[in-house]
């Protein structure tokens, strides 16, 4: 189980779906997800950040608690996403005298989000590396925009050096679930962040000026050991560099014949001495699996079934999310089928060609419905080639 003690004076009050099955209406969930939120107490009370809608309950019973019988001074709104704004009215309704701590975007938002609450008269309005002083604890702001909306912010506890990094950090899966780090976070990236590198590789050197020893996320577990490995995955992930040199097979086939093609690729990869083969039949997994693994390794084949003069629409939408989340810097093999007018390649090779710094191995290859003696001695050239760039 997570451990999410943080301090005698900072405590988590969030809460964990377990039952969720898909975030943000299209990422499947294994193990459902945690929602963090945060309260600080000290000569005044804060608060960091709300929760989603359905654990409202769950959220308030640990936020009154936490409390005990005190009242908020300050809430501190990180990000005005709904899975962590929702209870934003709730909250000032609750408690009328407490401040609401935003960057002037925050506050933009806050008034399309709650219409129906005035909020004027209890804004608090930060502006980048400013300081709230509540006593002992020293909170300082830093904007974090597109990671992943624009009025994104971060806070740096100076007390006890702990930065509440909002959505950077997280991971997908409820608190107490135990599995490893890297696939779910790597998973949460590289959908939802993944887009906005440059972005990421900002708030990595505003953090880089900051002694931290403790993250803690809106979603996922705190981190409080090995800082340096999980900041070097997120400077990885967000330069778009392979975490790993290995070759990962993405196939869409329609009766099988293109994955046993895919299939006999690998086999000759392993034969010729590829280390790390990974194939992925995207027909058979969640869209946001082969999407976090081609940005993990360092090549890439794709194989797809030709289909309405056009691409497969397993590839297609595989391709279009690595497109549009900035794939780049990659060695990538193309792989068509088509009984009597092949048109997968065209398409394939046409979305990787407006991304940037992509290698296209050539030429391409053509299956005429099922594998031939020569599409076979043209994967082995293919294998040579990617094994000669690895």
């Amino acid at each position: 189980m997570s451990d999410m003690t943080i301090s005698k004076d900072i405590i988590h009050i969030g809460a964990s779906d377990k039952d969720i099955k898909i975030f943000e209406s299209q990422y499947v969930l294994k193990n459902g997800m945690s929602y963090n939120s945060y309260l600080i107490k000290d000569e005044k009370n804060v608060v960091l950040d709300t929760i989603d809608e359905k654990l409202t309950d769950a959220w308030l019973e640990n936020l009154e608690k936490a409390l005990d019988g005190e009242k908020p001074d300050y809430l501190i709104v990180s990000h005005m996403e709904p899975d962590h704004a929702y209870n934003i009215g709730l909250i000032a309704k609750k408690y009328p005298e407490m401040k609401i701590v935003g960057n002037q975007l925050t506050f933009n938002m806050l008034a399309n989000f709650f219409k129906e609450i005035d909020f004027s008269n209890r804004k608090f309005v930060v502006m980048e590396g400013d300081v709230l002083d509540i006593g002992k604890h020293k909170l300082q702001f830093f904007t974090a925009p597109m990671v992943h909306w624009p009025e994104v912010m971060v806070t740096y506890e100076q007390t006890e050096k702990i930065l509440f990094s909002a959505d950077g950090f997280g991971k997908f899966g409820a608190l107490d679930v135990d599995e490893e780090w890297n696939q779910e976070a790597r998973r949460y990236y590289f959908g939802i962040v993944g887009k906005y590198g440059m972005q990421v590789q900002a708030l990595l050197k505003k953090a880089a000026n900051l002694d931290i020893q403790m993250i803690c996320p809106l979603h996922g577990p705190i981190l409080k050991e090995n800082l340096g490995y999980y900041i070097d995955k997120y400077n990885t992930w967000s330069s778009y560099k392979p975490e790993e040199e290995g070759i990962y097979i993405a196939c869409s086939s329609i009766y099988g014949n293109t994955l046993k093609v895919a299939q006999k690729l690998a086999e000759i990869l392993k034969e010729k001495g590829a280390k790390k083969v990974v194939l992925a039949d995207l027909t058979k997994v969640d869209w946001a699996e082969p999407i976090a693994e081609a940005f993990k390794y360092s090549h890439l084949v794709v194989a797809s079934s030709s289909y309405n003069a056009g691409l497969f629409p397993p590839m297609k939408q595989f391709l279009d999310h690595l497109k549009e989340r900035s794939y780049q810097n990659r060695t990538v093999g193309i792989i068509e089928n088509g009984s009597w007018a092949p048109s997968a390649g065209k398409c394939m090779k046409g979305t990787l060609e407006e991304m940037k710094n992509i290698n296209i191995i050539e030429p391409i290859i053509t299956i005429k419905s099922t594998m031939s003696e020569e599409n076979i001695s043209q994967m082995e050239k293919m294998a040579d080639i990617l094994l000669g760039t690895l």
